[in-house]
This record gives C-alpha cells, structure tokens and sequence, in this order.
C-alpha cells in the first residue's frame, strides 16, 4: 500500500521534472532542481519511517523499536549539498543574466 509521503515525494518530483524541462527561465529551472532535493529527501525520511517507532537516541528502552538513523544523516547530508547546489546555479544564473541580459535558455542560446 502506498502511503501519503511516498505519493507526495511521486508529486513533488514529477512536477520538478516537468520544469526541469519544459520551463525556460533559469530562475524557475533553479527552484524546481531545489523541489526536486526536496521530494528525494522526503523520501529517504519517508523509507525510514518505522510506526510506532521512537528517536535513535541513547535511552534505558531497550524494548522499544526505533527508526533508522542512516536516512536522517543522509538526508542532513542532501540538505547540505541541495544548498550548495543551488547557490551554485543561481551564481552560474546571475553570470548568464548579466552577460546575456535575460533569464529565458532560448535567448541565450540564440545569442550564444
């Protein structure tokens, strides 16, 4: 059965796919790249979900079932690199806006 974050994570990435490559301005090129992280890191919190589960901390209940620390320090890893990334391509956009004079990938390449 399929629960409501792995169809949101199916939504988030089909919509930023969709821009990735129908969109023509960088900057919303940018953001859907941003959605995208976003829609991957929902998924790997949402592979190790556990119901019912408590925090991987340290604590005196050895009886309890805790969920999977391996995805969060992934995903704190992604959001890191997501930043990055995206800080990257809006410099990389700022240089092709200021050498170019516009945001939209056909102009660009027309002129290019």
């Amino acid at each position: 059965m399929i629960s409501l974050p792995f169809i949101a994570v199916i939504i988030l990435v089909s919509m930023a796919l969709f821009a990735i490559i129908f969109k023509r301005n960088l900057i919303k090129i940018v953001m859907a790249v941003h959605i995208m992280g976003s829609g991957v890191n929902l998924f790997l919190i949402s592979l190790g979900y556990t119901e019912g589960g408590i925090a991987p901390i340290f604590t005196n209940a050895p009886g309890m079932q805790m969920v999977l620390p391996t995805p969060q320090a992934l995903v704190l890893t992604s959001i890191v690199i997501n930043i990055a990334v995206v800080a990257l391509m809006l410099s990389f956009a700022i240089a092709i806006y200021a050498r170019y004079g516009t945001f939209d990938t056909t102009k660009v390449r027309l002129k290019g």
